[in-house]
């Protein structure tokens, strides 16, 4: 049996990651352009969950494109085979598991996805081979989540901040795995073509900041339940940020070709 995410399949969180790609949509078209992602290409969307990339992928591979989007859930799979236009396809892989689709292709997508796998290089890996000659990949993972933060100095989240982090450490991930990202790309035959630390202050209301608050909110109770917070601390937490400024956790986007 495949377990499930650490921060689950369910309704509440397909919800907040439609609300996650919303808020950092803007920043991935950006990395596509710059990758050179176009139409008539084969794209891997790695991890694509319920899909909302994917669908912005399938636009810029168009009619003569393919979008390979590959997860391990179900349910992430089945929300996005609801709706999914023809040229995508799914694939179910379990990437800690070493599965992974026999295909050749002409860019990948990875958010977010390496930050929860147990053997990150050797996913990586697997999407190098993956890749045609000349092939890119852009990445967005986590170069130091520890950077959010309140303004001024919220101890309640800072709290949150490091339960979160050691719930996802003891699952096998690294929520600061980009640090080792440049490193790995270089072993696999990569040329980095770009590297952006994006952080930023978000104000209550802006996209980035409703994303911030939709995780407080989900995951306060789950991080009770599975005993890294009292439930006195999710309180806490969700009270404190609720008109907060914030600064967004510290995110690595790369860019690199084969």
């Amino acid at each position: 049996m495949i377990a499930d995410y650490i921060l689950g399949t369910h309704d509440e969180e397909i919800a907040r990651l439609a609300l996650q790609h919303s808020a950092w949509r803007n920043d991935a078209l950006a990395a596509w352009r710059t990758a050179g992602f176009r139409p008539g290409q084969t794209i891997l969307d790695v991890g694509c969950g319920p899909g909302f990339a994917t669908l912005d992928l399938a636009g810029s591979a168009g009619s003569d494109g393919r979008v390979i989007a590959i997860d391990k859930s179900p349910r992430f799979l089945a929300a996005l085979d609801s709706r999914r236009p023809a040229n995508v396809r799914v694939h179910r892989a379990d990437l800690d598991a070493g599965e992974f689709p026999d295909i050749r292709a002409d860019a990948a997508w990875c958010r977010w996805i390496l930050t929860f796998t147990t053997r990150p290089r050797d996913v990586l890996a697997r999407i190098a081979q993956a890749l045609r000659p000349g092939g890119t990949i852009v990445l967005h993972e986590y170069f130091d989540y520890s950077t959010w933060r309140g303004a001024p100095r919220c101890e309640p989240l800072e709290r949150f901040v490091e339960a979160v982090m050691q719930s996802w450490r003891d699952a096998g991930g690294e929520p600061d795995v980009a640090l080792s990202l440049p490193k790995w790309l270089g072993e696999l035959g990569f040329e980095i073509r770009k590297l952006r630390p994006i952080v930023a202050a978000v104000h209550p209301g802006e996209p980035k900041w409703k994303w911030l608050r939709a995780f407080i909110e989900i995951n306060g109770p789950r991080l009770v339940d599975l005993g890294y917070l009292t439930a006195g601390e999710s309180a806490a937490v969700n009270a404190a940020t609720k008109s907060a400024l914030m600064i967004t956790p510290g995110v690595l986007e790369i860019v690199a070709a084969r």
